[in-house]
């Protein structure tokens, strides 16, 4: 099968027919072509335990129809001690080019069995590999560090932005080889507990000025998405609001942004990158479990915070759908089948009514670059 546009929230099949695995992602653009890369859940069926397999890697001259280069980094499956050890939780891979050590440097994201997060992070001569792991471990500025960006200025200097565990924002400095934080960092949208906590920050920047867009913490379960703008790397930000605000269901369309890249070629078209890792649970909302992250975090915290409600909804679904959606209670997660959510931005310049502006996300079923500009 060819593509000729996006079909948001539908399966998405690379060149040989086969759903793209490429999760938690991020694209890279080199010499005309662009790297589609994130975590591969071919075998995340939810029964076997295994969390992932390696990060798999796909290229594309026109973003619709992608190519499998197969996995840039391996699974460790020998090796039950390594972060890479399929059972370990891996998400989130993103790589940055250091044009001073002429190295690919990624970092993951390592959810520990005693509940705190940590970074691996790899180097390589190409972007396509081999990897090799220089650090396990880490925790940046003696934090546990979850959901995460880097990103680099035209002048190389690199920088990292986490979520400090159900806490605020960090940006932090990098090292020159990006292999470590300096000790430089800021704050920012301190909250309490989940679901409010900030998490998965997406990170670019549009006329000289820095965006962020994330979500709040609500596991695989999808909530309002939140953009802020800042005049500088550190800021300071100011929130802009919810990017998703015609979506009823207040789910950023049963989606979590993992990135957003600008279209080489296209006047002012910045695509935000997202998973639907839950597809056949569209018909929750926010409100359906936001309230249970609150009852379990919050500061009465229950031991029983009401997931039974979920199930009794999905219950009620599949009476009236006949359909089988099983009961979360009664299995784990299948990320195999989660799709992918690809729309444009849209920018409401600064105005009397928004001094910030804003950035909007439209539901579309289905759009093409060719509604865009290309640029001059």
């Amino acid at each position: 099968m060819r593509y000729n546009a996006f079909y948001p929230g539908r399966p998405w099949l690379d060149t040989s027919g086969n759903r793209i695995q490429a999760h938690g992602g991020s694209v890279f653009y080199r010499d005309g072509v662009y790297y589609w890369y994130g975590e591969n859940k071919e075998k995340t069926d939810g029964t076997n335990g295994i969390w992932h397999w390696g990060v798999r890697c796909y290229r594309s001259t026109d973003l619709y129809n992608w190519e499998d280069l197969g996995l840039i980094i391996q699974p460790e499956p020998d090796n039950p001690a390594s972060s890479l050890h399929p059972t370990k939780s891996m998400d989130r891979p993103h790589i940055l080019y250091n044009a001073r050590t002429n190295k690919y440097v990624c970092w993951l994201k390592i959810m520990n069995v005693d509940g705190t997060q940590s970074e691996t992070i790899l180097t390589a001569d190409d972007l396509l590999g081999p990897y090799t792991k220089i650090r396990e471990n880490l925790r940046p500025l003696g934090m546990s560090a979850g959901d995460f960006d880097l990103a680099a200025a035209p002048d190389g200097k690199g920088y990292y932005f986490f979520e400090r565990v159900h806490s605020e924002t960090i940006i932090a400095d990098l090292t020159d080889d990006y292999t470590d934080v300096t000790g430089y960092y800021s704050t920012h949208f301190p909250q309490p507990y989940p679901p409010y906590v900030r998490e998965a920050t997406a990170h670019f920047v549009r006329n000289y000025r820095h965006y962020l867009i994330t979500s709040g913490t609500t596991g695989y379960f999808p909530n309002p998405s939140e953009a802020a703008v800042a005049d500088t790397w550190h800021g300071p930000y100011h929130v802009l609001g919810d990017t998703h605000p015609n979506d009823a269901s207040r789910t950023s369309y049963h989606s979590q942004i993992s990135s957003v890249f600008r279209v080489h070629g296209k006047k002012d078209l910045y695509i935000a990158l997202a998973d639907r890792w839950l597809p056949e649970l569209t018909f929750l909302e926010y409100e359906d479990y936001s309230v249970c992250y609150e009852a379990a975090f919050g500061p009465q915290k229950k031991s029983d915070p009401g997931w039974d409600r979920i199930d009794r909804k999905i219950e009620a679904h599949n009476a009236a759908t006949g359909e089988h959606v099983k009961l979360l209670s009664d299995s784990t997660t299948n990320t195999s089948i989660a799709d992918y959510v690809w729309l444009p931005l849209r920018f409401v310049e600064p105005d009397a009514a928004h001094p910030n502006g804003q950035v909007l996300i439209d539901w579309r079923d289905e759009w093409s670059l060719d509604e865009y500009e290309d640029e001059e």
